[in-house]
């Protein structure tokens, strides 16, 4: 049987298994060495109460990683949603900070293989602010709208990543102007209409 998201139980187990994943994480740095099991002890649960909440440990690193995101990017944001450029700054900046952060995590054998699923979750999450965001500013076309939000969250996304894969002395101060020019230049198009 599913469980009720709605349910404050459900809510607060899957508190326990997301605080004993970053307990496990940040104790061990090697993500790939947790099991169910581990964080299923962790957080005091049995395994069939993780799997009714996750179809798998993919299921709920995906899970994980979107909701780590959110909370950080609700910290970097005052109001806890973009109001203009200052706050898109504060968004590119916590993107190039995560991402940063996250690096030193795939260095450890194995964790690699989860490397595409976290950057997936997290350009998702980027994709959902900045349309929610547009959706308020913007009187334009729905179609235009969620594009401009995907290209703008790939740009920033992707800049980010790859700033990340490969610093070359390049800090992320000196990074993050540059793709707050680019990315508001796009959002523009939307947002004057």
């Amino acid at each position: 049987m599913p469980v009720n998201p709605n349910d404050p139980r459900v809510s607060r187990t899957r508190q326990f298994i997301m605080q004993a994943f970053t307990e496990l994480v940040e104790e061990q740095k090697n993500v790939y060495s947790i099991s169910v099991q581990d964080i299923t002890t962790r957080a005091n649960i049995n395994r069939a109460t993780f799997y009714a909440h996750f179809d798998d440990k993919y299921v709920f690193l995906e899970c994980w990683i979107s909701r780590k995101f959110q909370i950080l990017l609700m910290e970097a944001l005052p109001q806890g949603r973009i109001t203009g450029i200052g706050s898109l700054r504060a968004v590119v900046q916590t993107v190039f900070d995560v991402l940063a952060r996250f690096r030193q995590y795939m260095v450890h054998p194995g964790n690699s293989r989860f490397e595409p699923l976290f950057e997936v979750a997290m350009q998702k999450e980027l994709y959902h602010l900045l349309r929610e965001w547009l959706n308020e500013e913007s009187t334009g076309a729905p179609d235009k709208v969620e594009t401009t939000a995907l290209v703008a969250s790939w740009g920033i996304f992707g800049a980010a990543l790859q700033w990340s894969r490969d610093q070359q002395n390049r800090t992320s101060e000196t990074m993050v102007p540059h793709v707050l020019e680019v990315a508001a230049a796009a959002l523009a198009t939307v947002l004057e209409e």
